[in-house]
């Protein structure tokens, strides 16, 4: 991640995001990106998860963990994913959007957490501060670091994230599992 995005960035990205999830789940096409139009911060590659709450419930979370286009576009991508295509969710309807609320995190770049037992992971883990990716083989999922808001206990938080990976619970304590860790900087409407 480059350096902090201003408020003012802050302010484009969620009045983009905004604009793209009320013309998207009205079915109107989104009009094209002026990239040149953006600052540095917003051209530049950056990954970044988008999540759409209702009345304080989770109603869409979908993102990137690595940089693929630059952070504008990935932004407004994640915002119509959100709200069209989050498999565990109805789509977002048109009577919905003045309730919807818009939250953008913004990834670090992935690193690995070298570890050499459950007790050594527990360890290195910073509730509120890591989002956690496990990888078992193909099989990968992650929370961001909001999730520690809910899942507060080490031991918790990987068991939640083992069960959303599609496998046992306690793999992480019987098996050495990938681990990578990353931060987010977090905004809102």
């Amino acid at each position: 991640m480059s350096e902090k995005l201003t408020q003012l960035e802050k302010t484009m990205l969620l009045k983009l995001a905004r604009q793209a999830l009320e013309q998207a789940v009205r079915g109107q096409a989104l009009p094209p990106l002026h990239l040149a139009a953006q600052t540095p911060n917003l051209q530049a590659q950056g990954a970044s998860f988008v999540t759409l709450t209702h009345a304080g419930k989770l109603r869409g979370c979908i993102g990137a963990l690595e940089p693929y286009q630059s952070l504008v576009e990935d932004v407004r991508e994640h915002v119509v994913a959100a709200a069209l295509e989050d498999y565990r969710f109805l789509q977002v309807q048109e009577s919905e959007l003045q309730d919807i609320q818009i939250e953008i995190s913004r990834l670090t770049q992935p690193e690995p957490l070298e570890y050499s037992n459950p007790d050594d992971l527990l360890n290195k883990l910073q509730p509120g501060v890591d989002g956690v990716i496990l990888k078992d083989g193909w099989k990968r999922a992650t929370f961001l670091p909001q999730v520690w808001e809910k899942v507060s206990a080490k031991e918790e938080f990987l068991e939640h994230l083992c069960y959303k990976m599609g496998v046992e619970r306690d793999l992480w304590r019987r098996k050495h599992l990938d681990v990578l860790i990353y931060q987010v900087e977090e905004f809102h409407e």
